[in-house]
């Protein structure tokens, strides 16, 4: 076989569409995985909404994915034939992965671990990636530059320091909890609808805030959970008010990570606080890829223990044909669920 299926984007803010495509030939480094789940993020509607990120048309969208791996090219050593992997894509027609097979770099999949199906795993790739790349990565104009859990002496490091997480129910607030409670810190103050803060809770955040309190009450309910002044806080969320709130609640030297682009009001901007946007994508550059290969291949022993749990899913009927009108659902919002699709279930 030497074809495939993949969902294209026609054209700007145009119409999705199933089509035959060339099965991509892994480069050296890379291998070619069949795709069994692949999962929908919010950027996935966004662009077709908005017409970003994406310039050339037709596109295949998707960025994260669990599959087979089926081919190995020159110089793969690490990973093999039949193996089980998780991995995130890019933009692009090799490695995005609204298709039935895509191409990785072999440094960039972590195995599949036992205790995960491919849906769950699936869920994993860029809410982890987003989450380590803003608490932990290497470029401080972007993320706070923490020690990872991973490195060494990076376990608990921070015990007994606050944090606050904007939208703990989230794809990403989810992995920013669970490894903010690898790292040690407490309290895990996070805001989140109070039907979830069992399940929050169960991840490792220590105090539930109700996201539909009063945000201009959030300094002040954070300074009295806390207990000591707030140096971190990671917006999941990233709304201007969610944005301003997180800010105002962060004592002079404090961090904020957002992951959308700042809003905070400039008259409020202070030179003892610092703000950062974090971009979770492994393969934009070489410095990102080589601390994304240690984030993959610490993921799976920590999964394997309990430490790193995937989102829920809730699987798309449909295969790859089924994407589009998930995708819509992201207009009205997606709280604590992962969308994931099974392209090999594609008519």
């Amino acid at each position: 076989m030497s074809t495939q299926k993949a969902l294209y984007l026609l054209e700007l803010r145009g119409k999705f569409s199933v089509k035959d495509k060339d099965i991509p030939e892994p480069g050296p480094g890379e291998v070619l995985v069949q795709v069994h789940s692949t999962a929908l993020n919010p950027i996935d509607w966004k662009i077709p909404a908005y017409g970003m990120v994406v310039t050339k048309y037709p596109a295949i969208l998707g960025l994260d994915a669990a599959g087979v791996v089926t081919k190995l090219g020159a110089g793969v050593s690490d990973v093999s034939l039949c193996d089980k992997v998780f991995y995130q894509g890019i933009y692009d027609e090799h490695r995005a992965t609204f298709q039935q097979y895509t191409c990785v770099p072999a440094e960039l999949v972590a195995k599949v671990p036992s205790n995960l199906t491919f849906e769950q795993a699936a869920t994993l790739p860029s809410a982890l990636a987003t989450a380590a790349f803003g608490l932990y990565g290497p470029n401080t104009k972007e993320n706070l530059g923490l020690s990872a859990p991973w490195a060494v002496g990076g376990r608990n490091k921070y015990a007994g320091e606050p944090i606050l997480v904007i939208g703990g129910a989230s794809s990403v607030g989810q992995q920013v909890i669970q490894l903010a409670k690898i790292s040690g810190f407490s309290p895990i103050i996070t805001t989140a609808s109070l039907d979830n803060e069992a399940y929050v809770k169960s991840l490792g955040a220590t105090h539930v805030i109700d996201r539909n309190a009063p945000l201009t009450d959030l300094p002040d309910t954070v300074a009295r959970l806390a207990g000591r002044p707030l140096l971190v806080a990671f917006d999941a969320v990233s709304y201007a008010d969610t944005q301003n709130a997180a800010y105002a609640a962060l004592a002079p030297g404090g961090k904020l990570v957002l992951v959308l682009f700042d809003e905070i009001d400039k008259d409020k901007l202070s030179p003892e606080k610092t703000v950062v946007h974090v971009f979770g994508y492994v393969q934009r550059d070489p410095e990102l890829s080589a601390f994304g290969a240690k984030m993959y291949a610490a993921a799976t022993a920590l999964i394997e223990a309990g430490e790193i749990k995937p989102n829920k899913v809730e699987i798309v009927a449909g295969g790859l044909a089924g994407i589009p009108d998930a995708l819509e659902r992201f207009n009205k919002g997606v709280s604590c669920v992962k969308l994931v699709a099974h392209p090999q279930e594609t008519v």
